[in-house]
């Protein structure tokens, strides 16, 4: 199995123990590292897909959905149905390696997701449209799929939660961190999301797997929708938080807790730190203070000399 990485993995203290031999005892215990490496890359072989094949396989399917993301282009219908069952060819070789680990066979799941793909194709129309009409500074739907990251990250974890509702295993993640190291969005594919999802400038935003997030729904960078709780015991359980239809999160708001419940048409402003529900419509802010020095007050100025 993929956890049993201890019966293999040797503890890196043990490659100690030659320190100060002779140099023929280091080139036997060097020797015998790279032979449980050897055997520890072997294993996980035939259990890990291409994290390199598996990132590929999203751009790809996007590059077909989207010509913003490719140059290729097509001149038939029949053109995109034979790219279509290249990408479903690829698909099934690059999940091989999870064969036993699925509860179906991979073609099984190839099959399931592309019935599926028109839809997904709708709901990331949807997202797109809903960031150009919400952004005052996106001058056209092709400039949002083209250059906004949020689209991109959206986009990317539709196509990982198909695969993670699927029960696929480690392939949903892969997908979610690539576009993560790309955008700085890091969506959980377990997370539900509904339509119409806007991201607006994105970066740093944090959606935990057991997350619930309804239609129309607009957050704003430096959001985190986490959970109150690490403990491994409930990663079956609802950590994360459920945020209904009409909702706007502005940047750098906290929201926790799986029992935590953001009421629809609810405004969350910029700095917030939620652990409670709040009801319908209702408007949190972090206050600021804001005091006017006496012009008489004396300031003393930072010293910074060395």
């Amino acid at each position: 199995m993929v956890g049993d990485r201890d019966e293999l993995w040797p503890s890196p203290g043990c490659w100690n123990n030659h320190k100060g031999k002779t140099t023929t005892m280091e080139a036997k215990t060097d020797q015998a590292f790279n032979e449980e490496l050897l055997k520890f890359r072997q294993s996980r072989s035939l259990v890990l897909p291409v994290k390199s094949r598996a990132s590929q396989f999203a751009e790809d399917l996007l590059g077909l959905l989207f010509p913003h993301f490719s140059e290729e282009v097509f001149y038939s219908p029949e053109e995109i149905a034979g790219q279509f069952t290249l990408l479903r060819r690829n698909l099934q070789s690059i999940l091989q390696p999870l064969r036993t680990q699925m509860h179906c066979t991979v073609e099984e799941v190839a099959e399931q997701f592309f019935h599926s793909v028109p839809e997904i194709y709708s709901r990331m129309w949807e997202d797109a449209e809903t960031i150009h009409r919400g952004d005052p500074a996106a001058e056209s739907v092709d400039e949002v799929i083209s250059a906004y990251p949020g689209f991109f990250a959206i986009a990317t974890y539709r196509i990982a939660h198909e695969f993670y509702c699927m029960e696929v295993p480690i392939f949903p993640r892969i997908l979610a961190e690539s576009a993560h190291h790309r955008t700085g969005v890091d969506i959980h594919p377990g997370a539900k999301i509904g339509k119409c999802f806007c991201i607006d400038h994105g970066t740093g935003i944090v959606v935990g797997e057991s997350t619930s997030i309804g239609d129309n729904v607009k957050i704003y960078q430096g959001v985190t929708l986490g959970a109150l709780s690490v403990d491994k015991a409930l990663a079956s359980s609802k950590r994360h938080p459920t945020i209904e239809d009409n909702v706007v999160i502005y940047s750098n708001a906290t929201i926790l807790g799986g029992e935590t419940v953001i009421g629809h048409h609810s405004v969350i402003g910029g700095n917030v730190w939620l652990t409670e529900s709040v009801p319908p419509y209702s408007v949190v802010y972090h206050k600021s203070e804001v005091r006017v020095r006496d012009s008489r007050d004396v300031v003393t100025p930072l010293d910074f000399s060395i």
